[in-house]
């Protein structure tokens, strides 16, 4: 199915109830539609130029890519005010004839002998040639006096406003509309664009549906007759919202960005980069994020909840779909800006979790359980994907349902009965009974990866999720196959006495969102799924889905308070296999190396300054030094200056932990299409 908005798609979602109607006007979101530019128009009309992933476009000024050479403001004003001087001593000098009269020579020869006898028309001409040489003597001197410069440095520090766009180019009259001859739709929007009616959101959402018409032209009558009953709240959410009910940052949502902060002024940022703004959007997310720092660093305020918001807002535009995990009590985002939001082990839980991801296979459930259950304890899950499909398919094909997890233990520890009864039920299929007499044989197996399952899926078997991973079509479950909708997601994890469950569950989404996102029909989406806490969640599996995830219009954001969380062998193929890198403030020092290494080197000039002691054998020299060492203090010297290209770490591992200031973070940015920024001091704050 194709999301573009164009046609209702309500109910559409697998394995999920469509949720219940909002309001018919939703609730005013506590920044509005377009506060990042004023009004919708002025937004609009704000120019975004083209720039290298992370610029925060919005009014984007670009900046040379090398520092000039700034003169210092005390030899600025003292060269002004001699120049100046200068040009008043000169033009007293002229007036007053110290220097003679021949600069009046041109007004003698320029101007005819009848002017002279008229008094008025010769004073006329004469105060305007005097006026034209003060003036280029002005002009002159206050250019020799670097008075521009101290005008842009100092006076110039309003920004002027862009023109107004031609009439034919202005975004707020939808100009692709009035070029396919659709006037009365342009003519409605732009209406509610003017009116502050259509929102930033209503905005995004019309133009990603204007795209599937250009896609698919036999939707324009659809398209066409929405907008004329509808107006702004045309090709809708399923859900019905135009807006979220609170913002906690800066979104632009004609470029799908939001804003995380500023490049620092500081030596290690390229001078082109410094003070402008560092955003984030789906063309650096598709290559997955990576985010490293201690508890307390920002990582979940200033990163995961404005990303999460981000991709929410793009959901609600019908151009993304989110899911967010996080622990319970997490302030990540109000229950009202999601559409499903699944509290794991609590009773008040709408919704629960398909166990295997809404798969048709067995292997593939088989696979993707697997992971979760043991793919932090052993190397390679494929056996204990082996055992877990010759079990679960067998019950597929005997019950019509994979097995709960009661029934999962019972056939995983071996109980005889599980199994007897098991085996009388797939009797007439040889096939089945093939995969059974497989798994018996190497149950007997000292080594049996059997074992191991069982106490792991023991952690799931618990009374709290005794109403969760039901398969049997019981309550409502959440499938990750429901992301080929714009769906906005959130699910909560009980941390507290149940914390290996919840890495369980965390393994587990990783696994199917990586298993969904590449067998999407319509990638037309952006996909992403956030993790707060990716502790003890990546794996060597999962490291390999997540390269695959970029040509899927899909990425994953993982946050980690330390590297030591992901096994050893795992560090360095996980900061190769992300494109985006982000290291937080107080990053341990062997976290730090990790990244070093990943950013590698650079060349840089280095100045060395060798001060030597001036010996003279003459007489007087000699009597000058020794007076000057008795009022300095010091002996005469000389300053020698080497210039030279090292090569040096761009940040070392102790520069990673010690010189990143508190609310700052480096952050290193790969696009989908291979464009990529060198790693930023970004402060968080700003």
């Amino acid at each position: 199915m194709d999301t573009d908005g164009t046609y209702d798609a309500r109910g559409t979602h697998a394995a999920v109830p469509p949720p219940a109607r909002p309001p018919a006007v939703p609730p005013r979101p506590a920044q509005a539609p377009g506060a990042a530019g004023g009004g919708t128009v002025a937004w609009l009309r704000t120019p975004r130029p083209a720039a290298e992933p992370g610029v925060w476009r919005f009014g984007h000024r670009p900046r040379p890519q090398e520092e000039p050479e700034a003169v210092p403001a005390r030899r600025l004003f003292a060269g002004a005010l001699i120049a100046l001087l200068s040009g008043w001593l000169l033009w007293s000098l002229l007036w007053n004839g110290y220097l003679g009269h021949y600069w009046l020579w041109p007004l003698l020869v320029l101007t005819p002998d009848e002017w002279r006898s008229e008094p008025g028309t010769w004073a006329t001409a004469s105060y305007v040639y005097y006026a034209l040489v003060g003036g280029g003597l002005l002009v002159f001197f206050a250019r020799l006096g670097h008075v521009p410069e101290i005008w842009r440095r100092y006076a110039r520090k309003k920004d002027v406003p862009p023109p107004p766009p031609p009439p034919d180019a202005d975004p707020a009259d939808w100009p692709e509309l009035r070029e396919a001859g659709l006037t009365e739709a342009a003519g409605r929007l732009a209406e509610a664009t003017r009116s502050g009616a259509l929102g930033d959101v209503d905005y995004a959402r019309i133009r990603r549906a204007w795209q599937g018409v250009r896609t698919h032209p036999e939707r324009l009558t659809a398209f066409t007759d929405a907008v004329r009953a509808q107006g702004p709240a045309a090709c809708a959410h399923p859900s019905g919202v135009r807006d979220l009910p609170v913002r906690t940052a800066v979104h632009d949502l004609a470029t799908a960005q939001v804003r995380i902060g500023t490049a620092a002024d500081h030596p290690r940022n390229p001078y082109a980069r410094r003070t402008t703004g560092v955003a984030l959007e789906p063309d650096v997310l598709g290559t997955s994020l990576l985010a490293v720092g201690p508890a307390g660093s920002g990582k979940t305020v200033r990163l995961v909840r404005p990303v999460t918001e981000s991709l929410c807002l793009q959901a609600l535009a019908n151009r993304a779909a989110v899911v967010a995990v996080t622990a319970q009590g997490t302030a990540l985002a109000p229950d009202e800006a999601f559409d499903l939001v699944v509290r794991v082990g609590r009773p008040d839980s709408t919704h629960d979790l398909d166990l295997y991801g809404g798969a048709d296979d067995p292997d593939e459930a088989a696979r993707m359980l697997a992971e979760a259950l043991v793919g932090d304890l052993v190397p390679d899950s494929r056996r204990a994907a082996t055992a877990l499909a010759q079990l679960i398919g067998p019950y597929r094909a005997a019950h019509g349902h994979y097995p709960a997890v009661p029934e999962l233990r019972e056939l995983l520890g071996g109980a005889p009965q599980a199994l007897s009864a098991l085996r009388a039920a797939v009797a007439g299929d040889p096939a089945q009974l093939r995969e059974l007499d497989a798994r018996a044989r190497q149950a007997e197996r000292g080594d049996d990866i059997g074992v191991l399952l069982a106490e792991r899926i023991a952690f799931l078997d618990r009374p709290a999720f005794a109403r969760f991973f039901r398969p049997d079509g019981e309550g409502r479950r959440f499938s990750m196959r429901a992301i080929e909708h714009p769906l906005r997601v959130r699910v909560d994890l009980p941390e507290r006495g149940h914390a290996e469950a919840s890495r369980i569950v965390t393994r587990l989404l990783l696994a199917q969102f990586t298993e969904a996102a590449p067998a999407r029909t319509d990638r037309s989406l952006f996909a992403c799924l956030v993790l707060d806490d990716a502790t003890y969640t990546v794996t060597a599996d999962s490291v390999r889905a997540v390269q695959r995830l970029r040509s899927a219009h899909a990425g994953v954001v993982l946050a980690l308070r330390t590297l030591e969380d992901v096994p050893e062998a795992l560090r360095g193929p996980l900061l190769g296999a992300v494109g985006c890198r982000m290291a937080f403030a107080g990053l341990a020092p062997w976290d730090g190396g990790r990244f070093a290494e990943t950013w590698g080197t650079e060349w840089v000039q280095t100045r060395d300054v060798t001060n030597r002691q001036i010996i003279s054998d003459e007489p007087l020299t000699k009597a000058m030094h020794f007076m000057r060492r008795l009022v300095t203090g010091k002996a005469a010297t000389a300053e020698a200056v080497t210039v030279r290209e090292v090569e040096r770490q761009r940040w070392s591992a102790s520069d990673l932990a010690h010189a990143v200031p508190p609310g700052h973070a480096v952050l290193s940015l790969t696009g989908v299409r291979g464009e990529h920024t060198p790693p930023l001091l970004v402060d968080l704050r700003t």
